[in-house]
């Protein structure tokens, strides 16, 4: 921002600031992008006041002179129609003037440069985005061609007021003054066309439904003059014709909101519209919550939740660091909005509200972190997130049903993380997994459904990781499980592999990567084959032992294979090793990957085998045999070019 500049033939003490430079590209947008929702401005600066109060009351734990003998937190809204303005006041914590420069001057949050690109790309989420990225206050510039802000910092002498004043171009002016109350006033001074016809914000019956449906969970107190109607005086009281009258104001200020805070409130006196107007104000979220959890939960620890589970997922949820969590309050007293150690991180996409009775008033992020409350509460709050998904996906319900498959489209793959990072909830994460079979396509077969559908005499829940669902069903893996009509479970997300890691068993049953290790088929394979298979391999053995030579440091060793019915060869690696797409996707990550070999297991009865033995080319078709299998199996060729050059010598042959 450029130094401050004493403003023309003004009063001396008045300075002048430009603009941050965000500030003035943010404004831009405002006034020529969000005019489609212009009612935003009214929930915005409603909710600026409240935090300000929130504020107020968590600094005055501490210090309560802050009060200054008012201690009665309250938000108040008047209309002029002669000047053709609305203040929004606030009794809150107030500003002083080096606080009026940085809090309205610039930004200094990070999320604004997001908040400007995303605004651009997609100006229909308007009215949703402005708040989500804490830049609230400048949405008074939707209807108004000028803001000016008096305010007062709680504990200040009444000489220190500021006044802020701003036509939302470029510059912003302050200057001194005396301010007998803390807290701060915002009069936005409206837009010709916001003070008359359809978009008139001079109507005070507009403000009040506004606030309902946007403010209405305010804690606060949010209030307007009275209005009653007053009878016109007849001159004649034997005339008989009806009296005429109007509304007028009156000097009492009643509350126009509940003034409780939502989730203070019985679950059984709550509407659904309530609850899903609560979601929409707390997370800027145009949809409603796909659905949600309200609980009072009594015991060592005490606590209120309201947790929603949002219908989409947002931009930034593979984004770890990026903060998450639930606005946290301690006996109604706001302490902070995004309070991750509430949530494992695996539920970083669950929102709400927390209220502990417990918690001590100045409780730190750090104190959360090490806090036995807060991880008591941390538990609670994931067993009722997976209790209420569970009922989703078992419900016999269709409605509930379609929930929770739009839920697992959406956010199955977070859930899986909570394989590796929630061991005491590994169980009921693992009841709520969906994939893919070899016989069906869509995420529908949990392992329960798996188990139920197994053959007789099989020991083990076979499954098999691969890049995609294509990938997975033509998978030379499959090809011994499909000849003897055995179902494999069909894992094609990128975090499969990792997760089936802390996940050896379901309901006292193996599992077992078909792509991985030897394949027992146990009581489900007979003896002829077994003797087959052992006659094969002594047949084959000095096409093997060639193809060991031939290969060299390629592959780990090589093997006739007893898994293969249609394709020559197949790469297969031990229990416990990276599989080729693991290794690929930890590269593309920028990991070190261990080296790690695969086996190359070939197929006794193909022609292209059978022929390796007599082929003056067999080492040329060997090395082409081996990159074949990598292909199929989702890994990647170190040199495609020697590939192709092979390739195309042996057609020419």
């Amino acid at each position: 921002m450029s130094e401050a500049t004493q403003a023309e033939g003004l009063n001396p003490e008045l300075k002048k600031h430009t603009f941050e430079a965000e500030v003035a590209q943010l404004l831009h947008l405002v006034t020529h992008s969000l005019y489609s929702n212009a009612d935003i401005f009214v929930r915005e600066l409603v909710s600026n006041a409240s935090d300000a109060c929130d504020k107020l009351r968590f600094e005055a734990t501490n210090d309560d002179s802050l009060y200054e003998d008012d201690g009665e937190l309250k938000i108040r809204i008047a209309v002029d129609e002669e000047a053709k303005t609305i203040t929004f006041t606030d009794n809150g914590i107030g500003m002083n003037e080096t606080d009026a420069i940085e809090n309205l001057g610039t930004i200094a949050k990070s999320g604004t440069k997001a908040f400007l690109d995303k605004l651009s790309e997609s100006q229909k989420q308007d009215g949703q985005l402005i708040g989500q990225f804490g830049v609230g206050f400048y949405s008074g510039f939707i209807v108004a061609d000028t803001i000016s802000v008096e305010s007062r910092k709680a504990g200040e002498p009444a000489d220190k007021g500021v006044r802020w004043v701003s036509d939302g171009t470029g510059s912003f002016t302050v200057e001194p003054i005396t301010k007998d109350t803390r807290g701060t006033a915002i009069t936005l001074h409206l837009k010709e066309e916001y003070s008359e016809g359809e978009d008139n914000y001079l109507d005070r019956s507009k403000i009040k439904r506004l606030v309902n449906k946007y403010s209405d969970h305010i804690s606060l107190p949010i209030q307007m003059r009275k209005e009653i109607w007053q009878e016109d005086v007849k001159e004649d009281e034997s005339d008989d014709t009806p009296a005429g009258g109007e509304m007028v104001l009156t000097d009492e200020w009643e509350t126009i909101n509940k003034a409780s805070a939502l989730w203070t409130r019985s679950s059984s006196e709550i509407e659904d519209d309530e609850y899903v107007d609560f979601y929409k104000n707390i997370t800027y979220d145009m949809d409603a919550p796909l659905t949600w959890t309200h609980n009072r939960v009594e015991g060592r620890v005490q606590y209120t939740q309201l947790l929603y589970i949002p219908k989409k997922a947002p931009m930034d949820l593979y984004t770890r660091e990026q903060q998450h969590g639930l606005k946290l309050y301690v006996k109604r007293v706001f302490i902070m909005d995004d309070a991750e150690q509430l949530l494992p991180m695996y539920l970083r996409f669950v929102k709400g509200v927390i209220d502990s009775a417990d918690l001590p008033l100045n409780v730190s992020r750090e104190l959360l972190q090490e806090s036995r409350d807060v991880k008591s509460i941390r538990d609670g709050n994931a067993r009722r997130i997976l209790t209420l998904l569970a009922s989703l996906a078992n419900s016999e319900d269709s409605d509930k049903q379609e929930k929770f498959a739009q839920f697992y489209a959406e956010f199955g793959d977070v859930i899986k993380e909570g394989l590796g990072e929630d061991a005491g909830n590994k169980e009921r994460i693992a009841k709520l997994l969906r994939y893919a079979t070899s016989t069906q396509d869509g995420l529908e077969t949990s392992f329960e459904d798996y188990k139920g559908r197994m053959k007789d005499g099989q020991k083990a829940i076979y499954y098999l990781t691969a890049d995609n669902l294509a990938a997975a069903k033509n998978s030379p893996q499959l090809e011994l499980f499909k000849k003897k009509g055995i179902e494999v479970i069909l894992m094609t997300s990128r975090v499969d592999e990792w997760a089936m890691n802390f996940l050896t068993s379901f309901d006292d049953t193996p599992l077992q990567n078909i792509a991985k290790g030897a394949v027992d088929l146990g009581d489900l394979q007979d003896e002829a084959e077994k003797a087959e298979a052992e006659k094969a391999e002594e047949t084959l053995k000095p096409v093997v032992d060639k193809l060991k030579a031939a290969l060299g440091e390629r592959a780990k060793d090589v093997k006739v294979s007893t898994r293969l019915v249609d394709s020559p060869a197949c790469l297969v690696v031990g229990e416990g090793e990276l599989s080729p797409q693991m290794i690929q996707m930890l590269q593309q990550m920028g990991q070190d990957v261990p080296a790690s070999k695969p086996t190359l297991e070939v197929n006794p009865d193909h022609p292209l085998i059978k022929k390796l033995e007599s082929s003056e080319q067999f080492d040329d078709l060997a090395q082409v045999i081996f990159d074949q299998a990598l292909l199929a199996d989702g890994g990647q060729l170190e040199d495609p070019a020697a590939y192709l050059k092979r390739v195309n010598e042996l057609l020419m042959r």
